[in-house]
């Protein structure tokens, strides 16, 4: 049988507890219950020859059990986790302020119950491996997601990136087409200057053969 013994505690006051442990586990438990601090969440194990003490405090109560050392630590933790939430929705607030032994009578029966569960029950560790598979895909995703969301924070700088260079694209477009404009009217400023130009080499060549600015003698 893997889980032997399980007890809940508000501090150091055992609120309830089973027992089908060979050995005085209760006494050892009472020990533990003394080296947990108040003060923070934790889980920790203790070794007492071939068994493990697992306990598990959160918000101020403690849920422990002692399993043989061949269980490990995935269904004692799991068992744990069963035993704190179930407590925790069956008598709420009023556990912070109950007897000791004040919940014994109703919830020890539960105890009995989950240990014989969790030590017999090949379902039990398949259900616990499910929910840590699920866990591992729920990490997964989120690593996924983060980079997903890199990614697009990534996607985001190229867009800004390809929307300035579309900008810078348009605004060269521009310059070249009013460069392109005024390069045009330079030329047709300068064919003009060099029509006249022409017209004027002409008038003079003109004149001179003709012996005259009103070009007389060619006139006639």
């Amino acid at each position: 049988m893997a889980i032997l013994y399980a007890l809940v505690a508000r501090g150091s006051v055992v609120l309830a507890e089973f027992n089908t442990s060979p050995m005085n586990a209760s006494a050892v438990a009472r020990q533990i219950l003394e080296r947990i601090p108040d003060s923070q969440d934790t889980h920790v194990s203790y070794s007492q020859d071939r068994y493990i003490f697992h306990a598990k405090r959160t918000d101020g109560l403690t849920v422990l059990c002692v399993a043989d050392d061949t269980a490990g630590r995935r269904i004692p933790f799991a068992f744990l986790e069963d035993i704190h939430g179930r407590f925790v929705k069956t008598y709420g607030r009023a556990c912070h302020t109950a007897p000791a032994y004040g919940m014994n009578d109703e919830f020890s029966r539960i105890l009995s119950q989950q240990i014989d569960y969790y030590s017999n029950d090949p379902n039990a560790d398949r259900m616990n491996r499910i929910k840590g598979e699920m866990s591992q895909v729920r990490n997964v995703m989120i690593e996924n997601i983060d980079k997903v969301l890199e990614r697009g924070e990534r996607l985001e700088l190229l867009v800004d990136k390809t929307a300035s260079m579309q900008g810078n694209t348009i605004r060269f477009r521009k310059q070249a087409r009013r460069f392109r404009n005024s390069v045009w009217w330079q030329n047709i400023k300068l064919t003009i200057v060099l029509i006249l130009l022409i017209l004027i080499i002409i008038y003079v060549v003109l004149a001179f053969l003709c012996h005259g600015i009103a070009l007389p003698t060619c006139i006639r």
